[in-house]
Order: structure tokens, then sequence, then C-alpha cells
């Protein structure tokens, strides 16, 4: 039995899971409250799963019993009027979710102007309140290692109160470092080197009077003589060690809830596996789509995700899973799958996993058995309703809810991730939000253990802040998707696309939170389709010129109208393809377009065009170098004023787009001068 994870956060009125990490579904696991605040009368009850409800703000120790081993671990529950808003807290479930009527959907999409996957859910709540957010930055000196707790906004007035937030520290409790072996003074927690263990992982929570943060953490360990110092250790923390203890020990230092550096600058690019290839050409699709990737490679695409490529119940879609160890036959099996990440892989490009851990299809073995079948040894891997039928979401019929309290479909679920996480880059984890927080942070920290470089992109839909802290590294930005999408449909004015981006920040996502940038999927109508060619071109700028991750869903490039159509290789719409490539390869090549590259909105005016269609923005990398970005979703050209003196050269076409006062083109943009967009422009910024 492994330790059950990192201590864990939430408010009174919320739960938390409580389950055993890397299970043995034959043992014996019991829970027990060893500690807890004075007046509280929470419990635990039996069974190896459960969820605990702290009932009075402080810190709980449960600890976890199997046989001869135990295991502590720490609840710290903060007041209940800092719980965050439905959908946003740590250990809120799917399930949770449904029961207050806040999740919606359609299996087969949806409509345009909506936000899309396979759950759309709706958050109520107080939107004036604003999570604070912290980072840890560590510093290594001679005789103590000093983390500091940096936290946004600095001052008073978050979540609607007057005093600056405050910071909760917690270290973990697999680690042989108590709280007396360490000195905290307001942000500021100090350890004397001789108190520091071969490991400390450290976290800090910022508490307001109406809101709880994001957690964040950094992971201390102490390095041999001949070992690096630094390994590991991510450039602003990598405190100075030239002069280590005398024990010949140095010090390296981590942040575990980065995301990997590799992600945040990739272009992902979603093939619908089953759709993909010509349908008149021999071979696997898998092959197929191995025989596209010189393709992908010249469009500036370095990620691929695959959607579910195991055996399936033959809905197309590949979501209905039926073995989840065996690649489909109709794609041409495992020996396929690997020949196309080996190709992926030559090419430099990275492969991520379609991984659905929420359900089976109805036509899985172990479901046929447990169905009607109330003795069947299966019978409870599957949530079940009163009236005999299966836990599902939105009425689908041809699939079934996992039941997480099992420990056998935790281990069946947790062999999966065994099993292909060692071939690919990284796991977009399907249906996120329907799955106990608790298992993800379990499957975060195996595939870490392995590969820290590993990615996990949620789908999760609205995006949820707290799962940046030790369960995802990406996320779906559905809210940026939805705007862009709304702004297609004419129902609000461009300068949107600049608040949902900016909305990231206030409900609670800390600075180092990254996200995949998207408008269309499998799920949803092509936007091309929806919305028509003058703002589709636009919202290709919007991917490509916003902070975050761009996604092009296969035939998005090509001009493909069906949503999950066979693409047409045959009728490629060059003009937008070469539009996408210029994009992709701009972003690529430009310090100012990477996703750490601040934005910033900038004054602009439109004296020509409708000003409702267009929004102009100011991208600065950490160098200085800047660049405005104008699109402009209106069929007719726009003339924009924007405040600041720019070149008139557009970086992604090469033309000149600069129009003087006299009406004359060329040169900069000055006072009285603007700059022509059609559809999207980025100038570079005058020193």
């Amino acid at each position: 039995m492994k330790h059950p994870g990192r201590p864990r956060v939430c408010a009174v009125g919320e739960a938390v899971e409580l389950a055993p990490r890397d299970p043995d579904p034959s043992a014996d696991y019991e829970w027990r409250l060893v500690r807890a605040p004075e007046g509280s009368t929470a419990s635990v009850g039996e069974g190896a799963v459960q969820r605990f409800g702290p009932d009075v703000a402080g810190r709980y120790l449960l600890r976890l019993d199997a046989g001869d081993t135990s295991h502590d671990l720490s609840v710290h529950a903060f007041a209940a009027e800092t719980r965050p808003s439905v959908g946003e807290r740590e250990g809120y479930s799917a399930a949770e979710a449904a029961a207050d009527g806040a999740l919606t959907g359609d299996p087969d999409g949806t409509a345009p102007g909506e936000a899309a996957g396979s759950a759309r859910p709706s958050r109520d709540g107080d939107g004036d309140v604003e999570r604070p957010r912290v980072r840890l930055r560590t510093a290594v000196g001679d005789d103590e290692v000093r983390v500091e707790a940096e936290v946004r906004p600095r001052g008073g007035g978050v979540a609607g109160g007057d005093d600056p937030p405050r910071v909760e520290f917690m270290i973990d409790d697999r680690d042989d470092l108590a709280d007396s072996d360490v000195t905290v003074e307001g942000r500021t927690l100090r350890v004397p080197r001789e108190r520091l263990p071969e490991r400390a992982r450290i976290y800090a929570v910022p508490v307001t009077g109406r809101a709880y943060g994001v957690q964040d953490a950094v992971d201390v360990r102490r390095t041999g003589a001949g070992d690096d110092a630094a390994g590991g250790v991510a450039g602003e923390d990598a405190g100075s060690d030239a002069d280590a203890a005398t024990d010949g020990d140095g010090i390296a230092v981590a942040r575990p809830y980065d995301p990997p550096e590799w992600a945040l600058d990739s272009t992902i690019y979603e093939v619908y596996v089953r759709t993909f290839a010509e349908s008149d050409r021999g071979g696997s699709p898998l092959a197929a789509i191995r025989e596209r990737l010189d393709d992908l490679a010249d469009l500036g695409v370095d990620t691929l995700w695959l959607t579910p490529v195991l055996q399936h119940d033959g809905a197309p879609h590949g979501y209905n899973i039926t073995d989840f160890f065996s690649v489909a036959a109709d794609l041409g099996g495992r020996e396929a799958y690997e020949a196309l990440v080996e190709a992926a892989h030559d090419r430099g490009m990275s492969v991520l996993f379609d991984l659905v851990c929420n359900h089976s299809a109805r036509d899985h073995p172990r479901f046929r058995d447990a169905y009607g079948n109330p003795d069947s040894e299966y019978r409870s891997w599957y949530e079940w309703q009163e009236s005999g039928e299966p836990g599902t979401y939105f009425d689908w019929e041809l699939i079934a809810n996992f039941e997480f309290a099992s420990l056998a479909v935790r281990r069946h679920l947790l062999d999966v991730v065994d099993e292909w996480a060692p071939l690919v880059d990284g796991f977009r984890c399907d249906m996120a939000w329907a799955v106990p927080n608790g298992f993800w942070m379990e499957v975060h920290d195996r595939v870490k253990a392995a590969d820290s470089e590993f990615l996990l992109l949620d789908e999760t839909i609205p995006y949820i802040p707290d799962f940046q802290a030790g369960l995802f590294d990406m996320h779906f930005d559905s809210t940026t998707a939805f705007a862009v999408r709304e702004v297609g449909a004419g129902n609000e004015p461009a300068e949107g696309i600049l608040d949902a981006v900016e909305g990231r920040r206030r409900v609670g996502f800390p600075e180092h939170a990254s996200f995949m940038l998207y408008h269309e999927n499998h799920d949803e109508s092509r936007y091309l389709a929806s919305y028509g060619e003058a703002a589709a071109r636009a919202a290709a700028g919007a991917l490509t010129t916003l902070p975050g991750a761009p996604m092009v869903y296969a035939g998005q490039e090509t001009g493909q109208l069906g949503r999950r159509d066979r693409l047409d290789h045959a009728n490629v719409r060059e003009d937008l393809r070469d539009h996408y490539r210029r994009l992709l390869a701009l972003r690529d090549d430009h310090p100012a377009l990477t996703h750490r590259a601040d934005l910033s909105r900038i004054d602009y005016a439109v004296p020509e065009g409708d000003p409702d269609s267009v929004v102009a923005y100011r991208r600065e990398a950490a160098d200085g170098t800047a660049v405005v970005a104008a699109l402009n979703f209106a069929t007719d050209a726009a003339e924009v004023r924007p405040s600041e003196s720019v070149d008139g050269t557009d970086l992604v076409t090469g033309e000149v787009v600069g129009v003087d006062a006299e009406g004359s083109v060329g040169g900069g943009v000055d006072d009285g001068s603007t700059v022509t967009v059609s559809d999207v422009v980025v100038v570079p910024v005058r020193d």
C-alpha cells in the first residue's frame, strides 16, 4: 500500500475523497480520524474509499490502516464562506453537479455559439468573487532554505475583502519534516538546512475572508555530492547552492505543478481517427495517418491528439470502450498504433493518448456480466440507478459509469494508465470532471514519477482552477472557445475574447497555469460552416496570437464543413491552409506570441468598419519585444488606429498594411495613421 498522497484542502461544507493508492482489491483498508479541531463531530465510516466532510475549520488528521502498515493524511479545512463556486472546488464530483442541476449536455454536439465537449456544466455563484492566487519561490542559502509565497493580487480588495490574503503553509505527511522544524513569518517559510530531510514537499494556499485559492507546491530534495545540485530546478527557483552543506549534500528544487515546458508552445492537432483517411485507400486508418505526418509537420503541428484507439462497441467516435488494453482491430491493431507513434516521434512530434476513465461501453464484457445480475462479481464496478439501469450522464444509452468506490475499478484503470503511458507523451483526459479528484491526483503522481515531462490535459467544461493543483498540466480553455464562437455569431463584441482570457485569473488559475486554445472539435459544428469565411480566418488569428497552445481540429485548416465527415483530401482549401501555416509559423518564431508573453489591452479606434467586430491587443516578451495583434471578424475590412506606435508591415503576410493620415500606404503607424485589417494582422511595436 502506498501513502494516500498530499495534504487535502477544502472548505467546511465540501468533502474530499479518501482512498488507498495502488490498491490491492483483496486487501482490507480502514480509515480512522485521529485528530480534529475543537467542536468537530466529523467522522469517517467503513470502507476503503470514502468522502470525508469536515464540519469545523481547522486541521484534521486521518489514518489509513492496512494490516501492519498505516499512513497519516492531513486535511486542512477553511471556513465555509471561503468555499469556491460550484464546479471550481476541490473534490467536487460530476455526480454532485448533476444533483445540483448544474450540468446539461448533448452527446451529439452543440449548437452554434455554445461551449463544446462531452459536457457543458453551467456554474452558479457570486461572479464578483475573485480567488487569490499564489506562486512559491525558493531560495537556497548556506544556512537555510527559504520558501516565499508571492500572492496576487498583492493588496487588499481580493474576493470582496479589504485585508490582503493570508497564506496557509502545509508540510507533506509523507516527509520527515515536523511543524517544529520550520519557521513561518507571514508569507515566508524557513527551514534550517540541518533540519531538512532527504525530501520535503511544501504547499501553500492563499486565503481571504471569502475565498481560498489554488494550492501551489515546491519539492525540495537533498542530492548526493556527485549529483547536479540544480537538477530538476526550474530557472527562477534554482537558488544559489555553490557551497553545499558540509556533509557533501546539495539541494535541488522542483515545481511539481508547473506544466512541461515542451507543451506550453506546442501546436496540437486533433485527429478523429476513423474519418481522417480516404475511404478508397488500402491499409489501416492508423497507417493512413502515418502517411500524412509530413503534411502535418509542414503545417506546423508538433503534437497529435488521437481520439480513442481502443477496442470499442462500433460507435465511430471510439469513446465507448470494450477492452482498455487492446487497440481496435478496425484501426489496424497495436502494431499499427505503435508504428504511428514511432513515426511521429521520428519527426519530433509528441502524441497524446485519449484516456477514458469515467465509463465503459455497455458492450464491455464485465458490464454485460453485471447487468441484471446482482450476484455478478463485477456488479460493484458500476453505478446503478434504482431502476436497475447503470448510472450515466445526459441519458447516453451506450455507456455505463464506473463506480470509483470499487478498488477493483481503480486497480483496473491504474493498470490501463501503466499500459499506455510509456508509449506516449501525454494523456488527453476525457470527461475529467466526471472522475474523482483523488483518482486524478494519483494518476498525476504515477505518470510524473516515471516521466516528469508527461502531459496531462483535462477536458473539463467549464474549466476548474483547482485542477491545476497536482491533477492536470493544461486545461481546455472552453471559456475563450465560447467567446470566440459568440463573437462569430454576432452575439458579443470581439473584445469579449479578452474578457474571457482575463477571466482565467479572476476565477483563480495561477500564473503558471497553461491552456489549450480551440474553437471547434469533434463535438461541435465547424466554425467555418457556422459563422462564415471572414470570422473563421479571424478566429484562426485568435488561436495563434493569444496566450495558450492552439489546437487545430483535422479539417479545420482545409475548409472541411462537416463535423465528423470523412476528410476530403482531394479538395483542400490551399488558401486557408496557407493562412494557418503562416500564423503557426509566426507564433513559433516570434517571442512576443509565446504562451508566457504578456497580454495587455490597448486603446484603439475603428474609423472604418464595424467596431464590434474588431479587437486589438498587445503581446510583449520578457525581453521587451512587443507586437500588436488586431482581429476583424466582419466581412468588410476595417481600419484600426492603435494607441501604440507600430510598424506598418504585417508579420503574418509580409504585406504593408499601414495607412497614414493622408491615405498613403506604407511606413509606420503614428498619430492619425491606421492599420488595414481584413482578418488578422500582427505588427511590431516600435521602440
